[in-house]
């Protein structure tokens, strides 16, 4: 079960059964079945202070994803700061709902296992959502 919710924000414009099954196609891709996945949108200064709180980190983030996968399935939840999102959307000259479901499939990709810290780890990532997004 894929479940949305707000913390401070209003609730993004998403269609939300079509995005649960994207976010599912996408798993399947990776040989991965939805379990359950808590999306939480929130604003700058939540992200912060999660980030501070559970991570030790003193910055402003796009997302945050805690990964509680078993085998196969996929679970977790994923803090997603809207506020960051427009930011960057306008930093990088994107849409903003292509900016948002780019973050949002963010950390599905991670639970199935894909990095973006390491050497070579981002473009892998990138194609990896910009496959994603084709789906669609």
């Amino acid at each position: 079960m894929i479940t949305y919710n707000t913390d401070g924000v209003k609730m993004p414009k998403i269609r939300k059964r079509e995005t649960t099954a994207w976010i599912k196609a996408v798993a399947a891709t990776y040989g991965r079945r939805v379990g359950e996945v808590g999306y939480m949108f929130v604003d700058d200064e939540k992200i912060l202070e999660v980030n501070n709180e559970y991570l030790g980190h003193d910055y402003y983030t796009d997302i945050i994803t805690f990964d509680y996968d078993e085998g196969d399935i996929i679970n977790g939840d994923l803090v997603i700061s809207l506020d960051t999102v427009r930011t960057n959307a306008e930093k990088f000259g994107k849409d903003y709902d292509e900016e948002l479901h780019r973050v949002i499939i963010h950390g599905i990709l991670h639970l199935c296992g894909i990095n973006d810290k390491g050497p070579g780890e981002r473009e892998l990532m990138e194609a990896a959502e910009n496959k994603a997004l084709s789906m669609r």
